[in-house]
Formats: structure tokens, C-alpha cells, sequence
């Protein structure tokens, strides 16, 4: 089997390579690797420090602008060739050495899609009005999906390829998380969740996330509840 790592990047020049160098050390026994690392119009040299970065695993994709997560994950998702998926953010605030704790539902046949939950595991407190916020959507998406998830807008999310195939992502924000949420919920698919370990950053380390944020993702969990 394969997992494709799809990393969408935008301005982390300070975080990149150590992003990178934990992915390619984690340990996943049998399974091959492909990391695939979308560029999403960087503009504070991690460009540059990507060209230095490809290899047999490793395959660079630029946006010539910045068009959101979203739409550097669409990108990524198109060019993976791996029986699974996970998506990887490009800053230090999640671990790959969580992907074992990941892939181990779906190897044993209990899941399609696998949720690492930020509220389960062992963490770096978050600011009170972030956790406040990713508490109530999940709140909400529990409420308009009929389920129990702990943590709706985490960014470790990994998925059988197939499943990924049969949505089109149309957001190109942060709003991404909840309508794949909402997509994969509508098909009648059970989440899996497992416990992973966070560090999450503050604003003046380079988040980029905001309570702006919040409104877009809340509209999109109402939206796709009710269209495709």
C-alpha cells in the first residue's frame, strides 16, 4: 500500500524543512510513501527553499498565487497516486509520528476515514477563543449530521483515495475542513477518531487561522447540509 502526505504551503520558510525531514522519518513499515507539497503563492522565500527539496518522494507544485488551502489541497488530492490520503499541515503543530496511530483503523478494517482529534490527546493548550470556537463547530456538525465528533477542524484527516475521489472541494479557505466534513458525513461514512498530540501557535508565531474564520466554516456546515 501507499500514503500520499499532501502538504499545502503557504509562507512558512521557518517551518518547511523540519516539516519535511519529520515526514520522511516517520516509520510506516511496509507501506510506501509520496509526499506531495503544493505551494500555494509563497512570497517569503519558501519557494525557493522547496527547490531544493524534491526528490523520488517528494514532488513540488507551485500556484503562481495564492488561492487558499483549499485549492492547494484539490490540487494535491488530484495528483495523488496512493491507496491512502492524509492531509499535512506545513507548519509544527502537528506530529508524524501520529500517522501510525492514523493509518491503524484502516489497516484493520474499522474505518474508511480517520480523524485526529486535538481534544483526546495529550497537548499544548490552545488560546481560550480558538478552543471556544472549535468546540462550537463541532458542536454544530454533531447537530446537523447526526454524530460525535470531538474535533471537526482538525488538520490531520486521512481517507481511503476512493472516498477523496468522489468529492469536489469547492472552498478555497479555511472553510475546507467542514465541507469535507460535511461531504463525507452526507455519503453516510463514520468518522473514526483517534487522539493525536498538538502544538498549537500563537498569531505572532505565524498562525494564520483567525475568529474571522469561524463565520465561513459555520455557513458551510449549513450549507452542504442541505446542497452537493
Amino acid at each position: 500500500m501507499k500514503l500520499s502526505i499532501i502538504i499545502p504551503v503557504y509562507n512558512e520558510r521557518n517551518t518547511i524543512q523540519e516539516v519535511l525531514r519529520r515526514v520522511r522519518r516517520v516509520d510506516l513499515g511496509d507501506m510506501d510513501k509520496e509526499i506531495i507539497v503544493v505551494d500555494d503563492g509563497s512570497t517569503d522565500g519558501t519557494r525557493d527553499i522547496l527547490s531544493m527539496e524534491g526528490d523520488s518522494t517528494t514532488r513540488i507544485v507551485h500556484h503562481p498565487e495564492n488561492r487558499g488551502k483549499g485549492a492547494a489541497l484539490s490540487t494535491g488530492i488530484k495528483l495523488a497516486t496512493g491507496d491512502l490520503i492524509i492531509f499535512q499541515d506545513a507548519d509544527l503543530e502537528y506530529d508524524p509520528e501520529d500517522y501510525p496511530r492514523m493509518l491503524a483503523p484502516v489497516l484493520k478494517g474499522k474505518a474508511e476515514v480517520v480523524y485526529g482529534s486535538r481534544f483526546t490527546g495529550e497537548r499544548r493548550n490552545m488560546l481560550f477563543w480558538h478552543y471556544l470556537g472549535n468546540r462550537f463547530l463541532s458542536f454544530v456538525t454533531n447537530l446537523l449530521y447526526n454524530t460525535t465528533l470531538s474535533d471537526m477542524e482538525t488538520c490531520y484527516k486521512l481517507f481511503k483515495r476512493e472516498v477523496l475521489q468522489g468529492i469536489e472541494i469547492k472552498s478555497r479557505r479555511f472553510d475546507v475542513e467542514p465541507e469535507v466534513t460535511a461531504k463525507v458525513l452526507k455519503r453516510r461514512i463514520r468518522i473514526y477518531e483517534v487522539p493525536i498530540s498538538y502544538a498549537g501557535r500563537e498569531l505572532e508565531e505565524g498562525k494564520k487561522i483567525t475568529w474571522r474564520d469561524g463565520l465561513p466554516a459555520l455557513w458551510a456546515l449549513i450549507k452542504y447540509r442541505f446542497t452537493d
